[in-house]
């Protein structure tokens, strides 16, 4: 499991760099192929509609040629993508290939992060998923840090071709490395025995009997029983607003800074490195502080602490007071999408694949169509407005949490007395 979960971490960290090599090289992008914040909006929203299709098909794709499979098809249209975009084609073929970057990366996220999750011990979900998490992050630092120095010397172009490189690197070792036993067999290109291992008659019929007290059963909605309905949907509203808002922010910060502060271009970069670098030391922390805590306080605490920074830049006026409440918002974001994936898992036991793609679809969702409605808003209003309508998404975000978490205490308790019936 150690081999498997390193080179689940070393695959968040190539998507952590595919997800914010848009916002890092934008302003430079704009510039070449004479774009508004719109148009380039469309770009983003491009990549996060293959995102979302990637995400929802994955578990039909893992099916027939099995989890490895599927990475190695998710990471070789990263590969191929990222290496298109380094020609710099016309605009046109760059938002043709931009849903095939989205799809590859998306796809990765998925099928990674349910492997992770099922095959971790039930004690070491949230950190093993924090883990992995925490270099998602560290791939979205160093890629505004690398852009912001491409850019000085004026060869910004050359982030796509490292990022394709270091995707091909990443496909040769997921069709390469070995895991031993077990884990080879459930991750195999002969398709999946199950998410776990085969079963005898007995043991397959308690399995049953278990998803059903846990709310789940065949012939319901997509599998799931009516009672987990509700549940799923806010989960889903959540997610897309959480990565919708993350998506825009960090596509759009180094943008924001250089029209509401008048930083330098190649400065402003260096910003959003310091929401992505505090969203790292959160990380190497968040796992732990879940799991003594309890996951819906964590989540409690940390959007809530979101919601004041995010109205706080709104407010303020001043560069310095800004890039404090960008470090602080990284912290507090850092473990809400790998801490809230974990905690709706556990609400709807059994259905670990389904659940954790249809969540990081709705994500990508919010990625397709937030960026788009931010860019709409730059042109339109400028940045100032544009960092309320993020504060106020941060609020929205709070509410969903709210009724989640009381739903999610409703399923508790309901799969309390089955069991105990």
């Amino acid at each position: 499991m150690r081999k498997l979960l390193w080179l689940g971490c070393l695959s968040y960290l190539v998507i952590g760099l595919a997800h914010v090599i848009g916002g890092a090289v934008l302003e430079q992008m704009m510039a070449k192929y004479g774009l508004s914040y719109r148009d380039s909006g469309q770009w983003i929203m491009n990549q996060f509609l293959g995102f979302l299709v990637g995400v929802l098909i994955a578990p039909t794709i893992t099916s027939k040629v099995g989890k490895r499979g599927g990475v190695l098809i998710a990471i070789g249209l990263l590969t191929i993508s990222e290496a298109a975009y380094s020609l710099l084609p016309p605009w046109g073929l760059m938002l043709a290939i931009a849903p095939f970057a989205g799809f590859g990366f998306g796809m990765t996220e998925a099928v990674v992060g349910a492997m992770v999750i099922d095959m971790a011990t039930q004690n070491g979900k949230a950190s093993a998923m924090s883990r992995v998490e925490t270099f998602f992050g560290i791939g979205a630092f160093l890629m505004p840090t690398m852009a912001g120095l491409l850019i000085r010397h004026d060869i910004w172009q050359l982030s796509f071709p490292v990022l394709a490189a270091m995707a091909g690197i990443m496909f040769i070792l997921w069709l390469t490395m070995q895991f031993g036993g077990e884990i080879d067999d459930r991750i195999s290109f002969h398709g999946r025995l199950g998410d776990q291992p085969q079963q005898g008659a007995a043991d397959k019929e308690r399995s049953q009997d278990d998803h059903t007290s846990a709310g789940v059963r065949k012939g319901g909605l997509l599998g799931y029983h009516s009672q987990t309905l509700p549940f799923l949907l806010l989960g889903s509203l959540f997610f897309m607003v959480y990565v919708g808002m993350e998506m825009s922010f960090s596509n759009y910060l180094p943008s924001i800074l250089i029209e509401q502060f008048n930083v330098a271009a190649a400065s402003a970069p260096a910003a959003l490195s310091l929401f992505w670098g505090t969203m790292i030391a959160g990380r190497l922390f968040a796992g732990r502080l879940a799991d003594w805590a309890g996951y819906s306080r964590y989540l409690l605490f940390a959007t809530a602490g979101a919601a004041i920074v995010f109205v706080g830049m709104a407010v303020t006026g001043q560069l310095t007071t800004m890039i404090v409440l960008i470090g602080l918002s990284g912290l507090f974001f850092s473990g809400v999408f790998g801490i809230a994936l974990v905690y709706a898992n556990e609400q709807i036991p059994g259905m670990t694949e389904r659940t954790t793609s249809l969540l990081v679809a709705s994500g990508g969702l919010g990625g397709a169509l937030f960026p788009r409605l931010t860019g709409w808003m730059m042109d339109r209003f400028g940045a100032g407005n544009t960092l309320w309508m993020l504060g106020g998404s941060i609020i929205l975000l709070f509410a969903l949490l709210l009724v989640m978490l009381v739903l999610g205490r409703r399923q508790h308790h309901a799969r309390g007395r089955l069991s105990e019936g």
